[in-house]
């Protein structure tokens, strides 16, 4: 059976972007490459991981959308569940990132929020179901 293994992010500064998320949320860092292109980041079954974007232009060589260069959020997001939805926003905003939606219950009763990391990446900050 395929088995979903990492979502690799193509950022500015890997080091900086796993900082953002160690600080934000408390996540831990699982590995960063000693020469600071690719890391990731202790998220459970599925590896959320950063990568340069001196290491995408190796990877991609037509190139791709850079998330912190875009007008505009992408169109994906990385979800991250907890029940203290609001203290997750505040600290993300503590750290950098911007808001889009201030939390909200949704009709079918789940906390969430929206913001933009540092790094371009968007964020659903969300109770879990």
């Amino acid at each position: 059976m395929v088995q979903f293994g990492y979502c690799i992010i193509y950022v500015p500064d890997v080091a900086q972007s796993l900082a953002f998320f160690e600080k934000s949320f408390g996540l831990k860092r699982r590995f960063l490459h000693e020469g600071g292109d690719y890391g990731e980041l202790d998220t459970g079954a599925t590896v959320l991981a950063m990568a340069s974007h001196d290491l995408g232009a190796q990877n991609l060589a037509d190139g791709y959308l850079r998330a912190d260069q875009a007008d505009r959020p992408l169109g994906f997001e990385v979800a991250l569940c907890d029940p203290d939805v609001a203290g997750m926003h505040q600290a993300a905003i503590h750290y950098g990132a911007v808001e889009i939606s201030a939390p909200e219950t949704k009709p079918w009763g789940q906390m969430v929020s929206y913001v933009r990391t540092p790094c371009g990446i968007l964020l659903e900050l969300c109770s879990p179901m």
